[in-house]
């Protein structure tokens, strides 16, 4: 697989169209902080890692409105792409919808929210883009 990221956000993409209550994705370590982020923002219901003494597993629970069924993900984007990587300095980086969404990096301190970012005041590589 040549980009795991892509994987794993089309993977969390296509279970909210579907409307899916869980989906399951091959774990990594960036992978496995990229879903702490979305929980501790409110994007995801819950998480589990599966070790099955292999590559392991994360085990996404989705959420949604409980009347509208609205899922609290709207929109999922790559930004940083294997063919053309997306590096930010600690004075440029991005706000997505005026700060009503958020951008993940990938930064020297770990994986962080765009916010997060500014206030441990460190840029990286922007991986993506949800609200």
């Amino acid at each position: 697989m040549t980009d795991p990221i892509a994987d794993y956000l089309t993977r969390i993409r296509n279970a909210v169209m579907a409307r899916q209550k869980v989906v399951e994705i091959p774990a990594s370590n960036l992978k496995k902080e990229m879903t702490k982020v979305l929980f501790d923002k409110g994007y995801i219901l819950n998480y589990k890692f599966v070790d099955d003494k292999l590559q392991g597993t994360i085990k996404i629970a989705l959420k949604y409105h409980p009347e509208t069924k609205v899922s609290a993900i709207k929109k999922l984007i790559r930004v940083s792409k294997p063919g053309l990587r997306s590096y930010v300095g600690k004075e440029e980086l991005p706000r997505v919808l005026n700060g009503l969404g958020i951008a993940i990096l990938s930064t020297s301190k770990g994986v962080f929210t765009d916010k997060e970012a500014r206030r441990e005041n460190v840029g990286g590589e922007v991986l993506c883009y949800v609200y």
